[in-house]
């Protein structure tokens, strides 16, 4: 069974291209990913596909308006929940993609301009997504982050499976370094214990740079995991970083 993805956009082209290529597009020609993206203009009734007016009470900008927007979604009838791309909604994360990758589908509308009619937040959409901080031109970019994100979470898309429980947040961390040929470049030597065929070493060396890497870059993901155990004070000493800023 397939995980059915609805786009709504005014550039489906943007969405469709991106998303035909890498993991995602094969997930969709193998049949695990059911991405359609909508046209929000394709229930105009005017010559120029008008979807945006000037606001109410004056201001810059132009918003989108409701009636085209209603009317896209109701004519698709997409799966729901249905969450707008906006920097007011709930924080995209790992735990949120597992938990939209587990589900049997969702939308995303992506607005423009200074953003949609209000009555479109407060009746047609189910909730509202944030990629982070900052400010997008359109909500396509946003929308194609939760698609990969999501996507490749689905049980198929990644030719290896096993590579998502080394990734980064897999676990609570950020992922530990990778190396690969040559050994030596530049005077730069790959760690001894990656070359050791010790592959118990190994773990236990990743999992000791996973921890270091995230207590240097993201404390306050030790922080949300209620510290360092006893054993990953271990596990740092046995590798002499026991003494790394934290």
């Amino acid at each position: 069974m397939s995980l059915r993805i609805d786009v709504f956009s005014i550039f489906p082209k943007m969405i469709d291209a991106a998303a035909s290529e890498s993991v995602i597009g094969r997930g969709r020609r193998d049949g695990l990913l059911d991405i359609r993206v909508h046209d929000l203009r394709a229930t105009t009734t005017d010559v120029h596909g008008t979807v945006d007016d000037a606001p109410f009470g004056g201001g810059a900008g132009m918003v989108m308006m409701p009636e085209p927007l209603f009317g896209a979604v109701e004519a698709a009838d997409p799966p729901r929940p249905l969450y707008y791309l906006s920097p007011a909604g709930r924080t995209f994360d790992q735990a949120l993609a597992r938990e939209l990758a587990a589900g049997s589908g969702f939308s995303l509308l992506c607005g423009r301009y200074e953003g949609v009619d209000e009555r479109v937040r407060e009746h047609l959409v189910d909730a509202e997504i944030s990629v982070g901080d900052v400010v997008l031109a359109g909500g396509e970019v946003a929308a194609l982050v939760v698609i990969e994100a999501v996507g490749r979470l689905v049980p198929g898309v990644l030719g290896n499976a096993s590579s998502l429980d080394d990734e980064s947040f897999a676990d609570g961390l950020l992922e530990y370094p990778h190396y690969t040929r040559p050994a030596d470049f530049r005077g730069w030597r790959v760690p001894e214990v990656l070359r050791s065929g010790d592959h118990a070493r190994v773990r236990r060396w990743r999992r000791a740079q996973a921890l270091r890497r995230t207590i240097e870059r993201r404390p306050d993901l030790i922080e949300a995991r209620g510290g360092l155990t006893i054993d990953d004070v271990d596990l740092l000493e046995e590798f002499g970083l026991g003494d790394e800023p934290g």
